[in-house]
């Protein structure tokens, strides 16, 4: 009888998993992790419970990136590709400008709508993958598989209580706050289509994005806030929570809704940032390091995915996950699983699906994240980075470098290429730039000589370099242990006769011999 029972669990949670086809992808503007209580590196945080709620349902990724602004990050989202392949390195219509979205990306809703025609899809709220002139711009979520579009279409609105919204290409001005507008015109999308239909839904908030204002009073608790001009430039940070708490208040709206058109339990939410905070909402000291830049501030902002997808929700999980991989992520919430037969050779996919993680069977999908920044008027802080779980690498256009240890540095002020390098700096150094220059396919972003210590005749020194089989050393301390590890760090021999041993084996390329507090380069051929 037990066994029985057992099995007819197994049965309705299996079923209620199988069941779940509805996803709200919830988007933040210019919202990293600091202002939320519950992310570790918090600041002075603001009470949000509606985002907050979503924790007990589902799980918090501790270790999230976007790219540093909103255009490319959304364009990662929607075609699982890292910026240098789509062109959208940077602001749609911003300082220094960036290309635009080319519609013929393969997208989320064009591969929902292959895998169930009758899916309905929309996208509500900003787009800024286009610019709105020619007006047949106004048409590109469409084209790249929506339903129906309903949003200001551009970046930032000039006003939160007067601006412009298109409904499928039709422009009208609206006088609503944009926040609430936004909720407004989910619920009724979500209420017009057939309550049968399977349903995405990409909500995309311009909130808390500048203009800094003061929301309506009942949709926060700052009270002692006049909203006055010279009160906002005085305390902007205090403004921009009340911005927060006002986008929490109407999230928890849009609950409510689908708890009454009895959606809420069988729709996942995905909440995400799309970059970190602006220099002027910053939580940290040195504000060149903010939203625009690849460093750790300008890149790793909140996501929690809650729902009845999630197995033992309540967790949080400390994968490695980019923006890129909400796409695998959303189209395999909805059970297609072998999307990538509709992906074309010449476009390549960079996303790594999250169900593993959301599903508590695996506790890692990357390795390692990547965020960039390009402009069509290049400046200097155009650049790409890459972190493993421990140190980042940024590459900037301008040919500089910088590498952090994350672990004891989170604030990425200590440049280690300006220091003596410990073996384990090293060997995360040309891990991460040989990832990179692999991923991106050309030049190399490793700087020679990293790591390679100057070695005096009368010192220690390893021939040949480059080795094809064997590895002799002049000057060698007796009895000492020598160890060789490849660029990730794994180790390949350890002990005290390394002389003795054949190394054909190895692949070609970069090898470490760590001896004491030493390391050297070497490499195989």
């Amino acid at each position: 009888m037990k066994k029985i029972i057992g099995l007819l669990v197994c049965i309705l949670i299996i079923g209620k998993l199988n069941a779940q086809r509805n996803t709200i992808l919830i988007i933040a503007d210019d919202l990293g992790t600091d202002y939320f209580g519950f992310y570790e590196n918090h600041g002075d945080t603001v009470d949000v419970p509606n985002i907050r709620g979503l924790l007990a349902k589902g799980v918090r990724f501790k270790y999230f990136y976007s790219n540093p602004v909103c255009s490319s990050t959304r364009t990662t989202i929607l075609t699982g590709r890292y910026s240098f392949r789509t062109g959208v390195g940077g602001i749609v219509g911003g300082t220094g400008g960036s290309n635009q979205i080319d519609t013929a990306e393969v997208s989320i809703p064009k591969l929902l709508k292959i895998h169930n025609p009758s899916m309905a899809k929309a996208n509500i709220g900003k787009w800024h993958l286009k610019q709105p002139n020619p007006a047949i711009n106004l048409m590109s979520p469409q084209a790249l598989g929506y339903d129906w579009y309903e949003g200001p279409f551009i970046g930032a609105i000039p006003s939160y209580t007067n601006w412009t919204k298109y409904t499928n290409g039709v422009s009208s001005t609206i006088t609503n706050y944009a926040t609430s507008e936004n909720v407004n015109n989910a619920v009724s999308w979500l209420k017009s289509i057939n309550q049968t239909q399977p349903f995405f839904l990409w909500l995309a908030f311009n909130a808390p994005h500048d203009p800094i204002h003061l929301p309506p009073a009942n949709l926060h608790t700052f009270t002692s806030l006049s909203g006055t001009p010279a009160d906002i430039n005085a305390q902007p940070k205090a403004y921009f929570k009340a911005m927060i708490q006002a986008l929490d208040t109407e999230i928890g709206r849009l609950f409510d809704s689908l708890q009454v058109i009895n959606k809420l339990d069988s729709t996942d939410i995905i909440f995400i940032g799309d970059n970190g905070n602006t220099a002027r909402t910053a939580q940290i000291v040195d504000l060149s390091k903010a939203k625009g830049t690849v460093y750790e501030y300008g890149t790793h902002v909140p996501l929690i995915i809650a729902g009845p997808s999630v197995v033992n929700p309540g967790r949080s999980s400390n994968a490695l996950a980019n923006t890129t991989d909400l796409f695998g992520t959303i189209v395999e919430n909805f059970g297609y699983t072998n999307w990538q037969t509709q992906i074309p050779a010449n476009k390549p996919v960079d996303s790594k699906s999250l169900q593993p993680i959301i599903k508590n069977q695996s506790d890692s999908v990357r390795p390692w994240v990547f965020s960039e920044i390009f402009k069509l008027t290049t400046d200097s802080v155009d650049g790409k980075g890459m972190r493993n779980r421990d140190y980042r690498l940024i590459k900037f256009d301008t040919g500089s470098e910088e590498f952090y240890n994350l672990s004891i540095d989170p604030l990425e002020s200590n440049n280690l290429l300006n220091s003596n390098l410990t073996p384990t700096d090293i060997s995360n150094y040309y891990y991460l730039c040989n990832e990179m220059t692999t991923l991106v396919g050309s030049g190399n972003f490793c700087q020679s000589g990293v790591g390679i210590n100057t070695i005096e005749s009368t010192e220690l020194n390893v021939y040949p370099n480059p080795f094809i089989d064997k590895i002799s050393l002049r000057n060698k301390p007796a009895n000492e242990s020598i160890q060789l590890v490849d660029i990730k760090g794994q180790t390949m021999y350890e002990g005290i006769d390394i002389e003795k041993q054949d190394f054909s084996y190895l692949s070609k390329g970069i090898y470490f011999l760590k001896i004491k507090n030493r390391a050297i380069k070497i490499i195989k051929e």
